[in-house]
């Protein structure tokens, strides 16, 4: 519900308990809507109604979803977009399934999975183009500069998580064997971790990575991240995904959409609208401070954006490759799905986004 909605029943309802007659009723109504962006609902008007489920709550990780949505630019593609928070408890490709979400948000290992068992889905941009998922230590404890130096380390991992995935195969790739290493079943108390129990842990690096790096560091102890992706452990996170059904039926607006994303993504990830996409976020995570938010940001950008040359949104197929790989080798599937034949990437041209041909 609209801020606008909300304070029209608001009103009413005062109205009401002071038995105001029906002609002030609307009078008042007519008011609101002016003092509260009228204008704005006027222009509401005979835009492209979607959905856009995210697989995260709002924080820093979705800034460039959020930033597309506040400063407008959607609308400008003539679209109104109503973003969805994500979670442990909500399911993107379950909801485009269900037609209830137009976009969404998914890791590569949710998609592989749904593609192995039929569904429609088809991925669209993906956006980090390293993983976040990454495992905190502190270098004055321990020296890691090689996947062998994790031979009898404690390493926490989340069974059934990607987590464990990404270790399981980097350990295989390097020919570590599961008795050289401990595992510790991680839950969301990191009080293991601060006691030194623990060695390694896994966070996502641009979030949670960043407030426990700062509460160390005001300990006096520094932190280091063990980056699987830099030893060749490729596993794709969060892409933008939609259905062949929409690829089929509406591939304009698919193109408005996601001309529209990554423009916003672009903008929010400049390091000139810095305090801009600060602000953004803080609006929807008032619970993380504004330094700290910075920070994130920063680790936010490098994710997404490892090195100039890369385009924001571009689909990395050899790593989405790996990811159905070890996902074979690890038997979460039950037998190779292809999925490069589901990647159907976006570019932009001189004046648009033009879809490419299946990556194949």
């Amino acid at each position: 519900m609209h801020r606008l909605e909300k304070f029209q029943i608001f009103l009413a309802k005062i109205l009401v308990r002071q038995k105001i007659p029906r002609l002030c009723l609307i009078a008042a109504s007519i008011l609101a809507a002016f003092f509260s962006g009228g204008c704005g609902k006027k222009a509401d008007k005979g835009l492209e109604h979607l959905t856009y489920r995210l697989k995260w709550l709002f924080n820093i990780s979705v800034v460039g979803d959020l930033y597309t949505d506040v400063h407008g630019i959607f609308a400008e593609q003539g679209l109104r977009v109503t973003i969805k928070e994500g979670g442990p408890e909500r399911d993107a490709i379950k909801e485009l399934e269900l037609d209830h979400a137009q976009f969404g948000v998914a890791s590569a290992d949710q998609v592989i999975r749904a593609v192995s068992k039929g569904s429609p889905v088809v991925v669209i941009a993906q956006l980090f183009q390293a993983n976040p998922l990454q495992w905190i230590y502190r270098p004055q404890k321990i020296c890691i500069e090689a996947p062998e130096d994790l031979k009898g380390k404690t390493i926490g991992i989340t069974y059934g998580g990607n987590d464990e995935t990404i270790m399981r195969a980097l350990l295989s790739k390097y020919k570590i064997m599961n008795n050289e290493v401990r595992f510790f079943s991680v839950r969301y108390d990191y009080t293991l971790f601060y006691e030194g129990e623990v060695d390694l842990w896994p966070i996502y690096q641009n979030a949670e990575g960043v407030v426990i790096a700062e509460k160390l560091r005001k300990a006096g102890e520094e932190v280091s991240f063990f980056n699987p992706d830099a030893f060749g452990i490729r596993f794709v996170s969060n892409s933008v995904i939609t259905t062949q059904r929409m690829l089929k039926e509406r591939p304009g607006t698919i193109q408005k959409f996601i001309s529209a994303l990554l423009q916003g993504w672009r903008e929010a990830l400049d390091p000139g609208n810095k305090e801009k996409s600060v602000a953004t976020i803080h609006q929807f995570d008032r619970d993380t401070p504004i330094k700290i938010i910075r920070q994130q940001l920063e680790a936010t950008r490098m994710l997404m954006k490892p090195s100039p040359e890369i385009q924001i949104g571009r689909i990395d197929v050899e790593a989405w490759k790996q990811t159905e790989r070890i996902m074979l080798e690890q038997k979460l599937i039950s037998g190779p799905v292809s999925v490069e034949r589901i990647l159907r990437p976006y570019i932009k041209s001189r004046s648009n986004f033009i879809m490419l041909p299946n990556p194949e």
